[in-house]
């Protein structure tokens, strides 16, 4: 159930979905309240219900806050106003109608509906059939307090139950799909690694060929043509060369961008060249691959910011990564440069990582938002991370960075 999207993205866009649908549901509800009490106040002269219509009005407040903000801290305030909004709401609106209410009414599930919809805040699905049970009990709880002080009749909400049932039963089918695709992401990784050695071998193979007949059938040509004898010096030396170079391994390694003096120099004394040194110094193998030259092309602000949070990527992998190898790539493109981090270690999910692990999300995703550009993370548990930074090469609007920022 990804919708298409990338598989990182999928459950958080699929659940702030339905955090939007959930919220705007409980929003149709406590408006439909509203209108009732309002059509009934017509109805009935004699009755009071102005105060259930004001009993209502700190849950809208409440609703907005954990819309805005979908943490636990609001989604527990919601339920805590919302309950005791409820209460008031449902002593008051019974008190009017002695000998007639029941706690099924209408106009009393609509409310309780709204509270239940206070699960669309969690972001896994069994995390958000926690909350609408919470929600569920809260409104029923104070509804049944209230009853038993008015004397209305203490029915069960047949309509409120069957809402919470079918929202559970998509959320527990969403949740399986969600643990289908988690248990199904090693194998495509692993297909797509294989997939990868695979274009490797073939390269290899290619240039293995190319290499073989640029000496050997070359060699035997110059053999064929050379006199009676021994061979000559310089073909001897020439052919000595050539087979240390097919039993070595140079030729395996792909030649790296070229620079000049300047540019080495200018590489050597940048911050990106000073952090992967700090990592080294740290017991960290880092094997850096790539187009140097264009980092050069991003402006100082970019250029430490970049530095920065590539060490505290390489920092993260010492700590927790359980794996002491990782590998930089740098490459430009017209307008960008893209730095990507990668390890072969324990991984990790970033949604579940605690509130007080600010590495990734501060000094990495922050930082590099603050000068205009974006960070991406791939990974799994078990099968390693991917960090992908992506800087534009020109100003932005975006960066408001006046200075070089500290590592944290």
């Amino acid at each position: 159930m990804s919708l298409g999207l990338p598989g990182h993205l999928a459950p958080h866009s699929e659940s702030r979905a339905f955090a939007r649908a959930s919220h705007v549901i409980a929003l149709v509800c406590l408006v439909s309240a509203e209108l009732l009490l309002g059509s009934l106040q017509e109805a009935r002269v004699g009755t009071i219900l102005w105060p259930s219509m004001i009993a209502l009005l700190p849950i809208f407040a409440a609703l907005w806050l954990v819309e805005r903000y979908r943490s636990w801290f609001f989604s527990v305030t919601y339920l805590i106003v919302g309950a005791a909004s409820m209460y008031w709401f449902v002593l008051a609106g019974t008190s009017q109608f002695p000998g007639e209410a029941t706690t099924d009414s209408y106009a009393l599930t609509l409310p309780k509906i709204a509270l239940i919809m206070v699960g669309g805040s969690g972001l896994g699905a069994w995390r958000v059939i926690g909350w609408s049970t919470l929600g569920l009990f809260a409104g029923e709880g104070a509804t049944v307090l209230a009853a038993m002080q008015t004397g209305a009749a203490i029915v069960p909400d047949l309509p409120a139950l069957a809402v919470y049932a079918i929202a559970a039963a998509l959320l527990s089918l969403i949740g399986i799909n969600r643990a289908r695709v988690q248990r199904a992401k090693p194998s495509l990784q692993l297909a797509a690694r294989d997939e990868h050695l695979s274009d490797i071998r073939h390269r290899i193979e290619v240039r293995a060929a190319a290499m073989l007949h640029d000496t050997v059938l070359n060699h035997l040509a110059a053999v064929a043509s050379s006199p009676d004898g021994e061979l000559r010096t310089d073909l001897r030396a020439r052919i000595g060369r050539d087979l240390e170079v097919l039993v070595g391994e140079e030729w395996l390694v792909e030649p790296e961008s070229e620079m000049d003096a300047t540019n080495r120099a200018a590489w050597a004394s940048s911050r990106l060249y000073r952090a992967l040194d700090d990592a080294r110094d740290l017991g960290l193998d880092v094997a850096l691959t790539g187009d140097l030259t264009a980092f050069a092309r991003l402006d100082a602000t970019r250029q430490s910011a970049v530095a920065l949070a590539v060490k505290q990527c390489l920092v993260n992998v010492i700590k927790h990564a359980g794996t002491d190898r990782a590998e930089v790539v740098i490459y430009g493109a017209d307008s960008e440069v893209s730095v990507m981090i990668i390890d072969g270690g324990k991984g990790f999910s970033e949604r579940e990582t605690s509130v007080d692990r600010l590495g990734l999300r501060q000094s990495v995703r922050k930082r590099i938002e603050t000068v205009g550009g974006t960070v991406q993370v791939w990974s799994t548990p078990g099968t390693g991370t991917s960090i992908l930074i992506r800087l534009p090469t020109t100003d932005a609007s975006t960066d408001a960075s006046t200075g070089p920022e500290t590592a944290s």
